[in-house]
């Protein structure tokens, strides 16, 4: 049985103290600089990769050597014949033996590899990871396996950031502002859609949100689709001919129904994505044999579904990104329930095959195709039901596609504005909104994990479900610290300041001597020096790693000063000028009292 990429990604390959040393905090500005590297850097990696990905398709299913490779539309037929089959086998032999060999974490689909890597690796990622990651996305791309372009680009920017950090050996929450910044600008660079880049690093992997991380994410993102601009021009992901159409008047009754039971669907469709994705990382491994004998089962079952496709309809359509059938379901073209349908469930199937066996590459667009494919059946399904309506294929097919990748993903404001900014059509914008919220509730209803987060809980490295603001970190220390406490004399006899706190119930002590604070002692440590300490004085056990914190300071600055000078409890005291002295002490702050605050906060 193979062994998942994040299991052995987790393995270390040095010890800790041979790992640098993260103390450099720099500003603010500073980290925008660093960012507007990182998004010049994402956004050649994207056009780079592109350019991989039509070398290789090029060459795997025409045999030459060139860059042309528009992926919106339908390429010309393979002159291999039934060959093509084997294209993704070959393809997939070789990104086996390049991420066996290299980078283990670039197996998959990239972004639970980058979630991973800020939540249980400080941040984290190789630099090989994201020259590995190119060429073996590209070649599963290239040569038909069913996977998306962005989750590879995705983790390159990563990769650059995390590394930029980890060379200047900054703190950790700025090593993963750095990486989350890549991420976004990488997924702008991608669709150009720069908001939802944005969006997506904050929505989807950064564990906090305020200016000193949303600030550089921005500036990498709109770095990125600038330079991306300037290389391939300013046009939309996909060109929508009724996006100009300008709208008058309300939505019909019967077609807001009609969007609302696409959300509904929709959260279907993604809870059965994430599930037979699931299903199929988990089953392959389990076959016989080793990586590679598994890759071939799983790319002969991809290539023989996408030549299936090109015998009845002309086309590979579950090969490579799928575009093109997007963009002709988004063209309004005429379609039929028959082949929306197997389209639908030859998609889902081939892409939860395909990285299910080994393949490199994303499931954004695959949730794109999924999406497409389910709003043009509710579309196709009105126009039967409401004939004369103004029911239509590429409208649906649009809106299911946000529908779809927010159900999937679980982030629906990056979904909503990722359509958006991809298509420009702002006629959408009340059903896709209603859709996503309904998408992402079902599927929520359905299963609570989304496609990201689902193999790090299966690996046993789950992360938070809601990563919301944590309420506690803004509460003043007075509202949470115990105020429970007796002030001893430090000569006190430890047998008689555990007599005075069982006498009065309490369960610390701020040992003090004359007008200075000297300690801090809880009554369980006492109680745990047994009968041999019991005629010490207070000043011989005294715990001394403790920090003084004024009343009206919140938390997450209490919590943060604890963190950095290595201190186990934190003092409240009134907010006086000058030393504290004993009688300004008004409570105090340990692991009880933040464990009970995290606690009531998580089920507010």
């Amino acid at each position: 049985m193979s062994t998942s990429p994040i299991t052995e990604a987790s393995a270390p390959t040095t010890s800790k103290a041979q790992e640098p040393e993260e103390t450099r905090v720099i500003s603010l500005p500073g980290l925008c600089v660093f960012a507007v590297a990182i998004g010049v850097v994402a956004a050649a990696g994207a056009v780079i990769f592109r350019f991989l990905i039509a070398v290789v398709h090029n060459f795997f299913f025409y045999g030459k050597f060139s860059f042309a490779f528009d992926a919106n539309h339908v390429g010309e037929p393979s002159p291999w014949g039934a060959g093509i089959i084997l294209a993704p086998v070959i393809g997939g032999l070789i990104v086996v033996y390049l991420v066996r060999t290299f980078a283990p974490e670039a197996k998959g689909h990239g972004v639970p590899e980058v979630m991973y890597a800020i939540y249980h690796k400080r941040g984290n990622v190789r630099g090989i990871v994201a020259v590995v990651k190119s060429l073996a996305s590209a070649i599963s791309i290239g040569s038909g396996a069913s996977v998306g372009r962005e989750g590879p680009i995705i983790q390159i920017g990563a990769a650059f950031g995390s590394s930029l950090a980890r060379a200047f050996n900054l703190v950790r929450w700025q090593k993963i502002t750095l990486l989350a910044a890549g991420a976004g600008a990488g997924i702008a660079a991608t669709f150009n859609t720069p908001f939802g880049g944005v969006l997506f690093a904050v929505e989807i992997l950064l564990p906090e949100f305020s200016n000193r991380t949303f600030l550089p994410v921005v500036v990498a993102t709109a770095t990125a689709t600038y330079v991306m601009h300037v290389v391939l021009g300013v046009e939309t992901a996909f060109f929508v001919p009724t996006a100009t159409d300008i709208q008058h008047g309300a939505i019909a009754i019967e077609q807001l129904a009609g969007f609302a039971i696409l959300g509904f669907l929709a959260g279907f469709v993604s809870w059965a994505f994430i599930r037979v994705l699931e299903k199929c990382e988990d089953w392959f491994p389990k076959l016989p044999g080793n990586e590679y004998t598994q890759n071939i089962i799983g790319m002969l079952l991809v290539g023989s579904m996408s030549y299936a496709f090109f015998v009845t309809t002309g086309a590979y359509h579950t090969a490579g990104v799928g575009y093109a059938a997007i963009q002709d379901i988004l063209n309004d073209n005429p379609q039929t329930f028959v082949l929306l349908g197997c389209l639908l469930v030859g998609k889902l199937l081939a892409t939860s095959i395909s990285l299910g066996s080994g393949a490199s590459g994303g499931v954004f667009a695959p949730s794109l195709f999924l999406g497409a494919c389910t709003g043009g059946l509710v579309g196709l399904a009105g126009q039967h039901l409401f004939p004369g309506s103004e029911f239509s294929i590429a409208e649906f097919g649009l809106v299911g596609m946000g529908a779809v990748v927010g159900g999937a993903t679980g982030g629906a404001m990056t979904a909503i504005m990722m359509i958006f900014e991809m298509t420009r059509d702002y006629n959408v914008m009340v059903p896709l909104v209603l859709a996503v919220a309904l998408a992402v509730g079902v599927r929520r209803w359905l299963i609570t994990a989304n496609i990201y987060t689902i193999k790090l809980r299966n690996r046993g490295r789950p992360i938070p479900t809601n990563r919301f603001t944590n309420m506690y970190l803004v509460q003043q220390a007075h509202d949470l610290m115990s105020p429970n406490f007796l002030l001893l004399d430090s000569s006190v006899r430890v047998c008689d300041a555990i007599a005075l706190m069982d006498a009065k119930d309490v369960d610390h002590v701020v040992v003090v001597t004359g007008k200075r604070i000297d300690g801090y002692l809880k009554y369980d440590a006492l109680q745990h020096r047994g009968s041999e300490a019991a005629n010490l004085e207070l000043c011989d056990v005294v715990s001394r790693d403790y920090l003084v914190a004024p009343e009206t300071s919140i938390m997450n600055t209490v919590i943060s000063r604890m963190n950095k000078h290595n201190r186990r409890y934190g003092i409240v005291v009134q907010n006086t000028k000058g030393i504290p002295r004993p009688e300004d002490v008004v409570g105090v702050i340990d692991r009880t009292e933040i464990a009970e605050a995290v606690i009531a906060n998580h089920y507010a």
